[in-house]
């Protein structure tokens, strides 16, 4: 038993930790553990009490994702991947939990043909079951895409109607379309989808239709391919009645937001995701919180051309969370908490096993956002959450057929239910209560008084205000404002009446709303200001083409002085402008900055530091440690971006300062699976303005002979496993290995290698320290042991070897390697791959340390190998590289 323990937990990211007695004993004081798994791995606030109620998986009842209760209290739960089901569940506190569960055979359809289900999102709403199905047509279940509503016409309790409400169309899948709520009047329903669906013809847009790209940035799609067909606008939400016969856009812009909720005054907000293969880029965006108004925009497009939050055209996050996989979002309202609790906005991400509680303030026309760890647990793959009508919490794991489970959570203290005061129309500030005023007029052929109150509103010192002023506009007809936006001498007012033109005049009117926007004193506006300026101009150029010369030129000596700026984001958007326009000293002024450029700590700041996440996830989190070792520049990858577009003004020395930076770049920073790709594309995009005689020197000199074909990775000199590779498992894999000869001794070096075994680990002398050494591994564990602690390395784990979570009295928690303490403080190393950085946490804000249940060594590193390649690795850790080991004499011979 001491035998497997020790092998089962071999990491290739791992680093010694011994668990002490005091530690332990520290532990069994402070908080009574059950003795269940699957409970004691949860990180709970006070007070509150969780129940395993129920495993689909245990029941071959697949990975369940999406939830709502009826009108019977009954919980419906979909599995991803098959069928609708129905749960009766025992009151709170019962003594047997195991609930009644029904497999729903929707239309009496026979199994294994599947009735209703691979859905997404689920409502039940008007008497019926909305479903939101996310799956191509094919023999076990026949409906596409689309918004199914399901009902029970004869009374028997049993749903045998199936409406097709609406197919959707794009790219199914997990940035399908997504979850359904009931509107706060109860009258209609809000959905959402993410960027892989088309929006729909709709009968109205609070967003005009008028959308498109916006970006002179220079186009690099993204260089894996993901979402390189999806253009404007992203994601949306509409709002549709109850026979989904009358559609209205509500909002747009979204990568893929899973969910959305609203609070007790109808205020929406929807929880985003990022794109994680972005991550030390400039254009990367992390996973938000955002305040959904009408008409609003958040300037998701595909590639690098995501918009920045400052952008006047799109609105900002009201809250940047960090790296993850949003799934669900659901305010506590109706929740049996505190008052704290049952004012909160739970946000779920997926890929960290993390239950975010966030505090929303109103503050002006949108609101102020603090956020707090609620729930989390290592593994805990959240999918969707209800506050039931219990006034308990239930949510699920599971998705991408991982293990799935169902919980409860409700709160054992006592409830001061005076406390407790919902937010109603007569606490928010005056600025909240005229942006709703300006979007009744967010519709088509509104009253023209509507115009006053938004023109009066363009100068708005609140963005939301302002936002939604601009929007009215835009509902009018052009023609009943054009003329006073062009001659409005107000330099703000003037700069979002123009942005408004731009999105509907023609080619004809851009030399005059140019000539206007030129008419304004650049050095008296704000930065928010002269963002919002730069913006439009940009935008106007966009839409509108090429501009007369004169034009030309006159904007490049309007906007060339203040270039450099001492701003990053002015500078951005002065660079692509001026080297878009071909301005003599662009390329020069914007090479300079390359080289000095700092990055803004506190653009785009998270709730979640990165590092907090490492040890959380081990797919996640090798990729996450090795970016922050060494994270890209993200001022300076802008500036390289839009040098490579540049076709003017460059020489032969320029030319080298900026070849030479893209080879450092490639060569000493690592951001996302993304980052090497745009660094090439930028990069090709440059060497495609060079003279040919000059390509293979500037080739070579960027770094060109450093990269794999495809350009979106730096080329390994090693040998690579040629594959087929599979998802193996130890049954398949033990009859190759069990008995092993005349193997490849060189090969299973580069196997080794290949595996990244040699990052963490040392053979004779070789290799990382991390980990620990296998020089003596084939003459202590059998085949079968090391093949058990490289495929399931999370079954079994030796304290030895064991990550730590650090759960801290203000809420949140810490999960990283012990590597010292005192009696004051507990050290934590956070980073595998800067294992010297250490943070600091004092031991009078632990509320409990306990051992992570999830090995940090990244699965599926074998995967890649077939089969003769896994007998040669193995071989080489049998042997630990002796080449006059049995393994590699020739078969007969003894082993």
């Amino acid at each position: 038993m001491v035998l497997k323990t020790t092998i089962r937990s071999i990491s290739f990211f791992m680093a010694v930790l011994f668990i002490s007695v005091s530690c332990a004993k520290k532990e069994e004081s402070t908080r009574q553990l059950t003795g269940n798994p699957k409970i004691d791995k949860l990180k709970l606030p006070e007070g509150f009490v969780a129940e395993h109620i129920y495993s689909p998986g245990e029941n071959e009842q697949g990975s369940w994702v999406a939830m709502t209760f009826d009108d019977k209290n009954r919980l419906i739960a979909a599995d991803q991947y098959g069928f609708l089901y129905r749960l009766e569940i025992p009151p709170v506190g019962s003594p047997d939990l195991t609930p009644k569960v029904e497999k729903m055979i929707i239309g009496h359809v026979s199994e294994p043909q599947v009735g209703m289900g691979y859905a997404q999102g689920l409502l039940y709403a008007f008497n019926s079951i909305y479903v939101m199905v996310n799956h191509n047509a094919n023999e076990t279940f026949s409906r596409n895409t689309g918004l199914y509503r399901i009902q029970d016409l004869d009374g028997d309790d049993q749903y045998e109607t199936v409406t097709e409400i609406r197919i959707l169309k794009g790219q199914p899948g997990e940035h399908g379309p997504h979850s359904m709520k009931l509107t706060p009047d109860g009258k209609s329903i809000y959905l959402i989808a993410g960027n892989h669906v088309d929006v729909p013809e709709m009968n109205s847009y609070r967003l005009p239709r008028v959308w498109d790209e916006d970006n002179l940035f220079p186009l690099i799609k993204d260089p894996r391919g993901h979402a390189n067909e999806r253009m404007a606008p992203g994601g949306w939400i509409a709002k549709i009645d109850p026979e989904g016969k009358d559609w209205e856009l509500i909002s747009a812009g979204f990568r893929n937001a899973f969910d959305f909720a609203y609070n007790e005054v109808g205020d929406l907000f929807a929880y985003d995701a990022d794109m994680e293969w972005d991550f030390g880029m400039p254009w990367y965006r992390p996973t938000r919180i955002n305040h959904v108004t009408s008409g609003s925009e958040f300037g998701w497009r595909t590639g690098n051309s995501k918009w920045s939050p400052n952008y006047p055209d799109n609105l900002p996050a009201v809250l940047n969370i960090g790296q993850g996989s949003p799934t669900n979002a659901m305010f506590g309202t109706n929740a049996k908490f505190p008052a704290k609790y049952r004012k909160a906005l739970y946000a779920f991400d997926w890929s960290f096993g993390i239950i975010y509680a966030i505090n929303l303030t109103p503050s002006g026309a949108s609101y102020d956002a603090t956020a707090e760890e609620f729930i989390s647990g290592s593994p805990l793959p959240l999918t969707d959450g209800e506050i039931g009508p219990d006034g308990a919490m239930y949510f699920m794991t599971g998705g991408r057929r991982l293990e799935s489970d169902v919980y409860r959570i409700h709160y054992a203290g006592d409830i001061n239910e005076s406390e407790y005061k919902p937010l109603t129309l007569a606490d928010l500030p005056e600025e909240n209560l005229l942006r709703r005023e300006l979007e009744q007029y967010h519709v088509d052929g509104t009253p023209a008084e509507g115009l006053d109150l938004a023109w009066d509103n363009l100068n708005h010192s609140d963005r939301y205000v302002q936002y939604a002023a601009r929007l009215v506009l835009e509902h009018q007809p052009v023609s009943s404002w054009k003329e006073k936006a062009l001659s409005e001498k107000d330099p703000v007012k003037l700069t979002h009446a123009m942005l408004a033109l731009a999105h509907h005049a023609s080619d004809a009117d851009a030399t005059p709303m140019l000539n206007a926007l030129m008419g304004i004193d650049y050095g008296a506006l704000s930065d928010k200001g002269k963002q919002d300026l730069l913006r439009t101009i940009e935008v106007i150029l966009y839409r509108h083409g090429q501009v007369a010369s004169g034009v030309k030129s006159k904007l490049i000596d309007y906007l060339d002085p203040n270039y450099p700026s001492n701003d990053n984001m002015l500078n951005r958007s002065l660079s692509v402008l001026l080297v878009y326009l071909d301005a003599p000293d662009a390329v020069e002024k914007t090479l300079a900055l390359l080289k000095t450029a700092k990055d803004d700590e506190n653009y785009q700041k998270t709730f979640t530091a990165s590092s907090d996440l490492v040890f959380r996830n081990p797919q996640y989190g090798m990729d996450i440690a090795n970016m922050l070792a060494n994270v890209p520049p993200a001022q300076a990858t802008y500036f390289a971006t839009v040098l490579g577009g540049a076709d003017k003004g460059w020489t032969p020395e320029m030319r080298d300062e900026y070849f030479s930076w893209i080879k450092n770049a490639l060569t000493n920073y690592k951001g996302g699976r993304s980052y090497v790709g745009f660094l090439d594309r930028a990069r090709k995009m440059a060497l495609a303005n060079v003279d040919k005689a000059d390509f293979e020197k500037y080739d070579e000199l960027s770094g060109g002979k450093l990269l794999t074909a495809s350009g979106n990775d730096i080329a390994n000199t090693g040998v690579q496993p040629e594959g087929p590779g599979r998802r193996w498992t130890v049954e398949e894999a033990l009859p190759l290995v069990e008995n092993l000869h005349g193997r490849d001794l060189v090969k299973g070096k580069a196997m080794y290698a290949a595996a990244m075994c040699q990052s963490c680990h040392t053979i004779q002398g070789e290799g990382g320290i991390i980990g620990p050494d296998l020089t003596q591994l084939g003459t202590r564990f059998s085949p079968k042991d090391i093949l058990e602690a490289t495929i399931n390395p999370s079954a079994v784990i030796s304290e030895q070897y064991h990550a730590t979570v650090l759960e801290l009295k203000e809420g949140g928690s810490v999960v990283g390697r012990i590597t010292d303490e005192d009696e004051q403080n507990y050290y934590v190393s956070q980073n595998p791959f800067s294992p010297d950085v250490i943070r600091t946490v004092p031991k009078s804000s632990v509320l409990i340390t306990k051992n992570s249940d999830v090995s940090i060594m990244f699965p599926g590193l074998i995967n890649r190998m077939n089969e003769e390649e896994l007998k040669d690795l193995m071989a080489y850790l049998i042997s630990a590289g002796n080449p006059n080991h049995a393994v590699y004499q020739p078969e007969g011979s003894e082993q």
